[in-house]
Formats: structure tokens, sequence, C-alpha cells
């Protein structure tokens, strides 16, 4: 699932729009475990980076820093979201950052605060997940890099993950 939806934000990327609101949510899941984004409601085309307006609304506990801080919205920041909604993957939906609110995240994230990785994340997954979640938006990963480990890392465990009858 997560490689699909990499390939369909690789996809966004190419055609230089960023999608703001990257989360479970926003990702349609057939009978078949067929991904596709949706929820295109504050998406922009862009050419390298949008700032949004003063008093825009935004999912805080998806959103990368410099998006909170400063309105900058980027493809970068859209990676951030993936890293979150990868845990959302791995938690079968549970919210992100359990426990705190928009202000205590916010903050936490402003100390350098990262997620801990769950027991039933595997290793490699989580460092995926902390790439995503670097500081400086440029030393966050690509859709297409990461669309390639994702499924070099789904072929490698695939055995475990295989749909019951």
């Amino acid at each position: 699932m997560s490689a699909q939806i990499a390939e369909g934000m690789a996809y966004i990327e190419k055609k230089n729009y960023i999608h703001r609101d990257l989360r479970a949510a926003n990702i349609l899941v057939n009978e078949t475990l067929h991904c596709k984004i949706a929820d295109f409601g504050l998406a922009r085309i862009i050419e390298t980076e949008y700032t949004a307006h003063e008093g825009a609304k935004f999912p805080i506990k998806w959103t990368a820093p410099e998006a909170i801080n400063y309105g900058s919205f980027t493809i970068k920041s859209d990676v951030w979201s993936f890293g979150i909604l990868l845990t959302e993957i791995i938690s079968y939906g549970r919210t992100p950052y359990p426990g705190m609110t928009n202000p205590e995240v916010i903050r936490s994230l402003e100390k350098g605060y990262r997620m801990q990785r769950l027991d039933s994340c595997p290793t490699e997954l989580y460092e995926i997940m902390k790439e995503c979640w670097k500081n400086k938006p440029e030393d966050r990963p690509t859709f297409d890099y990461l669309q390639s480990v994702l499924e070099d890392f789904y072929t490698a465990t695939e055995s475990q993950y295989q749909q019951q009858p």
C-alpha cells in the first residue's frame, strides 16, 4: 500500500502539484488493496513553493514544521505527511501523536521530537519514516525514492503480509 501511495505522490510531484492533506483518511482502498489518493481540496499547482494565506487551516498532526510555522508548503512537506501516514498504516489507523494536543505537537516538534517506533513497526520501515521527518525539507527523500525503497521492502517481506483467505 505504501509504495502505491508513494507512486501516486511521485506522479503528483511530476505534475508540479502539492497535496497538502496527505493522510490515511484521504486514501481510497479497494477490496484488492489497490490505493488511490483522494481529496484534492487543499492541493495546489506550484513552481517550487506555496505559501498559505494567514488563517489557513490544515491538519497539524500531519503537517511539516515549516508549513506549520511559516505556511511554506512544498512537495517535501508532503513527504513529511507521508511519513506520518506510514504510522497510520502500521498502527491500523491510530491518530498520530496519541495523547498530545495540536499545541503540544507543535512545541514538541520545535524541540526535535519525533514519534517513537511502535513494536509492530519493522526497524527498516521506521528508518524510512525518520527520513521523511528530517528537519530540513531538502534532506527528505523524493517520492520516486520512497516508492523504490518501499517496493524493495515489500518484496523482501511480502510473505509476512499475504492476505488471509
